[in-house]
C-alpha cells in the first residue's frame, strides 16, 4: 500500500482505472425481448449493489445485438451511472462479444478490464475481491486474476461444478491456477490485448481454456481469487440442459489437440489425430479430476445421502458429455466436420 491508504482505497484506485465488460449473448436464447430485458435488469440491479460502487469504475461496457433506446435508458437508471452500449452483430459469438467490449475500453482511462456474464449472479463483494490482488506492490502484482465460478450449492450444482468449473494448480505459484473462465476474470489491459480470444471454429465454450494454456506456456501467472465468487445459472429447461452437456462433450474433440500439445510429450502427439481415442482419454482424465474435485471446491460440502447422490449425478452428467464427444469424433472420421450452429441457450429463471 502507499502511504496511509487502506485496502479499500487501493481497490477504489484500481476500480477507477478499470472497465467492466458485460456481454448479453447468453440472454438471446429462448426469450422474447421483454423477458431478456427483465433478466438484464435483475443483473444490473445486483451489480449496482457491489461493494465497489459502479460509479467508481472508469467504464461500464455492455455488448448487445438489439437492446432498444428505452431499455438502455432503464438499464442506465438502475446502474446509477453512464454505460457504453456496444452493438454487435447477431451472428457474433460469446467470445467475439468479449473482444468487442475490450476494444471499446478507453486505453487512456482503463489499465484493467474485468469480465462478467449475463447468466451469472455475482456475490456482493465479487468485484472487490477480483480487483484486490492488483493492489499488491510491484513486482508482485499479478497481470491476470481469475475469480471462482460455481453452480448452486445443491447436490446437482455441486456435481456440475466439479465437471465444469474445476481449477487446476499451476507451476507458477501456490496462489495461482492454470486455467480460468471467461465469466469471472480480470486482466491488465495490455495482457488481454496480447492474448485475446482467438477464432476456434466449431468450439462452444473452450476458448478461455486455450488462452489459459498460452498464458501458462509464456510464464504469465493466473492469480486465483477464491473469494471473487459468482454463481452460474442453469439453463431454463431440461432439454437445454441436456443440449449444454452434449455440446460440452463435443467441445472436448476440438480442444484435444490443444491439450495434447500443451500437456503431453512428443511421443504422445499422435493422440491429437486419433479419432475418438484422444477425446476419450480427455473425458476419462476429466472424470478422474472431477471426482477428485467433488466436495472440495469451496462450496458447502454435501453430507449424508446427499454425498452419494452427488457422485451419481456427476457420473451421469459425465456420461452424457462423453457420448457427445465420442459421437462427434466418430462422425468427423467419416465425413467433413459439419458447421455447428451454436445457438444461445436460455438463462432467464430468477
Amino acid at each position: 500500500m502507499h502511504g496511509s491508504e487502506t485496502p479499500a482505497d487501493e481497490v477504489s484506485s484500481i476500480a477507477s482505472r478499470t472497465a467492466l465488460i458485460l456481454e448479453t449473448n447468453n440472454l438471446r436464447g429462448g426469450a422474447n425481448a421483454e423477458e431478456a430485458l427483465a433478466s438484464m435488469k435483475r443483473l444490473v440491479t445486483r451489480l449496482a449493489l457491489q461493494t465497489v460502487a459502479p460509479a467508481t469504475l472508469a467504464q461500464w461496457i455492455i455488448t448487445h445485438d438489439g437492446i432498444d433506446a428505452a431499455a438502455r435508458a432503464e438499464i442506465v437508471r438502475l446502474a446509477g451511472r453512464t454505460i457504453d452500449f456496444v452493438s454487435i452483430d447477431a451472428s457474433d459469438s460469446y467470445y467475439d462479444a468479449k473482444n468487442a467490449g475490450f476494444d471499446y475500453a478507453d486505453p487512456e482511462r482503463c489499465d484493467y478490464v474485468a469480465f462478467c456474464d449475463s447468466d451469472c449472479n455475482p456475490d456482493a463483494r465479487w468485484l472487490e475481491y477480483l480487483l484486490l490482488p492488483f493492489t499488491a506492490s510491484a513486482p508482485g502484482a499479478p497481470l491476470v486474476v481469475a475469480g471462482r465460478t460455481s453452480y448452486s450449492s445443491s447436490a446437482f450444482g455441486v456435481a456440475l461444478t466439479s465437471i465444469d468449473f474445476m481449477y487446476f494448480p499451476s507451476t507458477l505459484g501456490t496462489s495461482a491456477t492454470s486455467n480460468f473462465y471467461a465469466n469471472n476474470v480480470a486482466f491488465r489491459r495490455e495482457v488481454f490485448d496480447k492474448y485475446r480470444y482467438q477464432e476456434l471454429p466449431g468450439v462452444y465454450r473452450a476458448h478461455c481454456q486455450v488462452v489459459g494454456m498460452r498464458l501458462l506456456a509464456d510464464g504469465v501467472k493466473l492469480h486465483y481469487a477464491v473469494h471473487a465468487h459468482t454463481e452460474h445459472r442453469l439453463p431454463d429447461t431440461r432439454r437445454e440442459l441436456f443440449k449444454l452437456r452434449w455440446m460440452r462433450g463435443e467441445d472436448s474433440v476440438s480442444l484435444t489437440p490443444y491439450l495434447v500439445r500443451s500437456q503431453l510429450p512428443s511421443s504422445f502427439q499422435w493422440l491429437a489425430r486419433s479419432g475418438p481415442i484422444g477425446p476419450g482419454c480427455v473425458m476419462s482424465a476429466r472424470l478422474f479430476y472431477s471426482l477428485k474435485a467433488f466436495n472440495r471446491q469451496d462450496l458447502p460440502p454435501l453430507r449424508g445421502l446427499q454425498r452419494p447422490l452427488g457422485v451419481l449425478l456427476l457420473l451421469g452428467l459425465s456420461a452424457i458429455d462423453t457420448c457427445g464427444a465420442i459421437t462427434r469424433s466418430l462422425v468427423a472420421m467419416f465425413s467433413p466436420a459439419p458447421d455447428r450452429k451454436l445457438e444461445a441457450l436460455s438463462y432467464h429463471r430468477h
